[in-house]
């Protein structure tokens, strides 16, 4: 073999290496993230036992499957997992994420329509997310009135629902920095909240506390948990988390859940 076949050879056997290495060490540029919200087991036994509703208004019905709680704070009692927290990302800095920074399926994602329905004098879902564009159907499934006082920025409007109906507002949602609410007047302990986003990294906590958002973008983001009772870490958490997402798949761990004090 002559020295220039040996040279050619170990060139390209360089190159080889190189880009083996390349692919060995590429991170992916999208990242689920999962993790869960949950209570300390000291603030598990003050918090986790639910406060009876005082339920005045079509009593028979309502108490039809047991007593009302109340769900301002839902706590497995099992695992300390808290439902209904708002898990969402930002940028690193500022508030709007670039379109690259969206993934392609996520940006030219169909508009949802989302159902609310009160069966037994509580709404379902008590708390959900939604993004711009996407529309509302109140349905009420249960043998009494209900009426459905909704307030957002952008869309109001109080309906009276008859038993076994429905209600669809003709305008769809608009992203807000605040919380929208809607509440029953009939069944005045009735209430729930939704944060309407620009942008789809967002999720709610499920009954164990846990939550997913898939296909967030790679590298220096902020993560936010906000209950309706407040931001985790009161001021301080509304400023954001900074964590640095990489992987396919990226657990973070357990937030303990600290709200402001009332």
């Amino acid at each position: 073999m002559t020295v220039l076949r040996i040279r050619t050879l170990i060139a390209c056997l360089g190159l080889s290496l190189v880009a083996f290495g390349s692919n060995a060490v590429a991170q992916p540029k999208w990242v689920t993230i999962q993790g869960q919200v949950k209570l300390s087991d000291l603030k598990l036994k003050e918090l986790a036992k639910p406060a009876p509703l005082n339920v005045t208004t079509d009593v028979a019905h309502c108490q039809s499957k047991g007593p009302l709680t109340a769900e301002d704070l839902i706590v497995n009692p099992k695992n300390g997992g808290v439902k209904n927290v708002w898990v969402y990302l930002k940028p690193a800095t500022g508030d709007v994420f670039a379109p690259e920074a969206i993934h392609p399926e996520l940006a030219n994602a169909k508009p949802k329509q989302i159902v609310i329905d009160q069966p037994c004098c509580q709404f379902i879902p008590r708390a959900f997310a939604a993004r711009t564009g996407d529309t509302l159907l109140i349905k009420n499934s249960s043998p009494v009135p209900h009426n459905t006082n909704f307030n957002s920025d952008d869309l109001s409007f109080n309906q009276t629902i008859a038993a076994g109906g429905e209600y669809k507002p003709e305008k769809a949602l608009k992203a807000q920095r605040s919380q929208a609410t809607y509440a029953c007047n009939i069944h005045p302990w009735m209430k729930g909240l939704v944060m309407i986003f620009d942008h789809p990294y967002f999720a709610v906590t499920d009954a164990d506390g846990k939550y997913e958002i898939k296909d967030a973008p790679a590298g220096a983001i902020r993560v936010f948990y906000r209950h309706e009772g407040g931001f985790h870490m009161g001021k301080d958490g509304a400023k954001g988390f900074p964590n640095n997402i990489v992987g396919v798949t990226m657990e973070l761990k357990p937030i303990d859940l600290e709200l402001p004090a009332k």
